[in-house]
Order: C-alpha cells, then sequence, then structure tokens
C-alpha cells in the first residue's frame, strides 16, 4: 500500500505531540496553533518566524470578508436578549396543534426560524429553549423528546444562513460567502423537515405521550396571533432577501441585520443601555476568541506549507485510488471524533490547512463541501464530551449530560441521514447558489 515518506509522518507525529502537549496544558486553542506553527517555521524556513507569523496573521485577518463575522455575532447578541422568541412561541403554537407531536414541532419550528437571525447554534438552542421548555414541561410533554428535540432543532442556527462557521469557512477556504449563506438555505430547510418527521414519527407510534391539543383557536385567531412572528420574518427577508436578490453582500446584510435587530429590541422595549452594552461586550468576547482561533491557522497554513506535509498527503491519497464517497466516510468519521474533543470553529480551522490539497486533488467542489463540513460540526454539537448544545441544554433542563446526550442521539441520527442526502443528491446544495451571482 502507498504510504506517506517516512520524514513527513514523524514530522506530523511531532507536531500532533506538541500540540497536545499545549492543549493539555490549558494553553488557547489560538495560541497552540501559533505555538505548533513557529516550530514548524522554525525547523523547515530560513525566515525567521516572527516575520513570517506578523505578515500571515495581518494578511489573514485583514480580509473584509470578516468583518461580517463581528456584525453576525453582534446581531445574535441582541436577539438573544429580546423579546423575539416570546412572540415566536405565541405565533407558533397555534398552528402546530395539528401536527403530530403538535408542540413539540414549536421546538424545531422556532429553532429553524431564530437560526435565519442568529448564526450561532447555541443562542438559538438556548433562546428557544428558554421559551419552549416551562411550557412543554407545564403541559406534560415526554422530557426525553423536548431535550432531544432542543438539542437536535438547536444545532440549525450553524447551518441556516447566516452562519457564523460559513464565515469562517469560506475566509479560510476562499469560497464566496454569499454562495455559502446561499447553499445552506435548502440542507438547512431538509433538515428541518427531517427532524420535524422524526418527531412526529415518534408521536405517531406514542400517541399515548402526546398530551392533548389545549390550544383552541379559530382561524381569525390564528393569524393574528402570527403577528408575533412578523419582526422575526422581516429581519429575515432583510438579511438574507438582500443577499438573493444580489443587493448586498454579506458585510452589508449583516449591518442590515444588527439594524433591524436594534430596532426591533427597542421596539420590544428590550433594549437599556446595560443590555447594549452587554450585547457589545458578549460580540467582542466571541469575535477575539474566533479571531485568534483564524490567526493561528492561518500561520499553520504557512508552516504546513514548508513542511510539505499536505503536499505528500494529497499525493498519497491520490495513489490510494479511493472514490470521494470512501474518502467522505473517513471524514466523517475523523469528524465525529474530532467532535468529542473540539469546538466546531476549532475543528474547522485546524483541518482545513492539511486537507485542502487533498479535497483539491480529489475533486471535491469547495461549496459543496462547506455545507458538508457544517453538518458534520452540526453533529458535534451533540457529541459529549465538547458539545455545546449539550451543556446549554443541561443547564436548562437540570439534568445531568448523559440524560441529555441520550435524548440527543436520535437526531444525530437523522444528521447523518442529511449527509448522505446532500452526498447522494449534490443540487440540493448547489442549484440555488447557481442562480446568484456574486
Amino acid at each position: 500500500m502507498p504510504t506517506v515518506s517516512e520524514p513527513g509522518v514523524l514530522v506530523a507525529l511531532g507536531l500532533i505531540v506538541i500540540m497536545i502537549i499545549l492543549l493539555g496544558a490549558g494553553v488557547w486553542i489560538g495560541l497552540a496553533l501559533i505555538g505548533v506553527s513557529i516550530a514548524a517555521t522554525a525547523m523547515y524556513s530560513k525566515s525567521m518566524p516572527g516575520d513570517a507569523m506578523a505578515t500571515t496573521i495581518f494578511g489573514s485577518l485583514s480580509s473584509w470578508t470578516l468583518t461580517a463575522l463581528p456584525l453576525f455575532i453582534w446581531m445574535g447578541e441582541i436577539l438573544f436578549r429580546s423579546r423575539i422568541s416570546e412572540y415566536m412561541f405565541r405565533g407558533l403554537a397555534p398552528w402546530m396543534g395539528a401536527l403530530p407531536g403538535r408542540l413539540m414541532q414549536v421546538n424545531v419550528v422556532g429553532c429553524a426560524i431564530f437560526a435565519a437571525i442568529s448564526g450561532s447554534s447555541a443562542a438559538t438552542c438556548a433562546t428557544i429553549g428558554k421559551i419552549t421548555m416551562p411550557e412543554l414541561r407545564k403541559r406534560r410533554y415526554p422530557e426525553a423528546m423536548v431535550v432531544g428535540s432542543l438539542a437536535g432543532a438547536g444545532t440549525l442556527g450553524l447551518l441556516i444562513p447566516p452562519s457564523i462557521i460559513m464565515i469562517v469557512y469560506g475566509a479560510t477556504a476562499d469560497v464566496s460567502i454569499n454562495k455559502l449563506f446561499i447553499a445552506g438555505v435548502v440542507p438547512g430547510l431538509m433538515l428541518a423537515l427531517l427532524f420535524m418527521g422524526y418527531v412526529g414519527l415518534w408521536a405517531w407510534f406514542n400517541r399515548g405521550s402526546i398530551p392533548p391539543n389545549d390550544i383552541r383557536m379559530g382561524f381569525v385567531e390564528k393569524v393574528r396571533s402570527s403577528a408575533g412572528l412578523l419582526p422575526a420574518v422581516l429581519l429575515i427577508a432583510g438579511v438574507l432577501g438582500s443577499i438573493y436578490a444580489g443587493i448586498a453582500t454579506a458585510t452589508e446584510s449583516a449591518v442590515i441585520g444588527v439594524a433591524g435587530a436594534l430596532i426591533l429590541s427597542a421596539l420590544q422595549g428590550g433594549l437599556t443601555w446595560r443590555v447594549f452594552v452587554q450585547t457589545v461586550a458578549g460580540a467582542m468576547r466571541t469575535t477575539t476568541m474566533i479571531m485568534l482561533i483564524l490567526a493561528g491557522s492561518s500561520f499553520l497554513t504557512l508552516a504546513m506549507g514548508f513542511t510539505g506535509i499536505p503536499r505528500q498527503l494529497a499525493e498519497w491519497v491520490g495513489r490510494l485510488g479511493l472514490s470521494q464517497g470512501e474518502l467522505l466516510v473517513a471524514l466523517t468519521a475523523l469528524f465525529i471524533v474530532l467532535g468529542c474533543l473540539l469546538d466546531g470553529i476549532s475543528m474547522v480551522v485546524l483541518t482545513l490547512a492539511v486537507l485542502l490539497p487533498v479535497l483539491q486533488k480529489a475533486g471535491f467542489d469547495l461549496l459543496w463541501f462547506g455545507i458538508y463540513i457544517v453538518l458534520v460540526v452540526e453533529m458535534a454539537q451533540i457529541t459529549p464530551p465538547v458539545g455545546l448544545n449539550l451543556f446549554v441544554l443541561q443547564s436548562l433542563a437540570k439534568r445531568d449530560i448523559g440524560f441529555v446526550s441520550r435524548v440527543s442521539f436520535p437526531f444525530f441520527l437523522v444528521m447523518v441521514l442529511a449527509v448522505v442526502l446532500i452526498y447522494l443528491y449534490p443540487g440540493l446544495v448547489t442549484w440555488l447558489p447557481a442562480r446568484i451571482s456574486d
């Protein structure tokens, strides 16, 4: 069987050991990446590591594309502290009563709507969970399905645009963020329907566990209650509609989103000076954390180029003769394992430095792969011990992490099905962005 050259293997193992030591010592991921990059650059390049680091990091972080990142994070922070989720529950609940699963479907639909104006999985899960969980408990819905559906549907915050991780992937892989956003729409809606289908199927076979519909409204009353959905719909139209119509870039749509979120929050009476400061501080903390990881990733990409490992790995994979499907199975297994140890953004930036040449050699469409990797990162949100949604729901449900992980597992399998579907039918990803231009 073809093998990577022995020096390449030894270097790769050495860098991995350094990374493990740094992470095990509690060093931040961004700083650990920079430390490994300095070691690799010192061994394989004649240039000074400091000069290479300064030039590379400045070049990567001064990208105009990344301007959208803090803006979408800020928009999510504003909405997290607004009352929009309360109005969404009131607007959705009357319409969900007739569906199999009844109000448990509000978890999925509510998360799908909030995902389209948030960009964060944890924020989506926490915001919708704070509203729906007390209501569903009060009505005696089965807690296992309530928590599981929130865990699964909360991950839609990464896939349905705007998505923070899509911005990170687009900036790292040099893929149009506009097209990534549009490419995520159909798979995101498909996954939401799959979640709804599973909830409905479970409810069909466990009818005795579902309380009777206690919301009695006529059609006109339902329409009136739907007014609570109007703010979210307007914000979605402003953010995504401007991109789809070709009148705004991702960064410009982020400005529209922040302005809209501030106006909605002010109109709802939730925008005090204290809340405003909290949203800015929260956005700054999250942005600087992500930027530090991106800085380390960009330097690692340069250092990996000096070592020659990505080129050797790409050649090795090419000689193995794996089909795209076989390679994808191996990568999915790798990402699931990494998801047990790392957060989603770290997974993306850590692996892309090495994987990009492999993906190009294997003939993958990087736009399609971006949606694939977001789906796999979604799985990581509900895999212990690092799944962020699990911790959010553990806090909300006051249950141990084992219970939350167990009830989330069926939704993990639904996401595996979604990956299979976009592989078998890549047009689910590529059809819509092919109809827009940058």
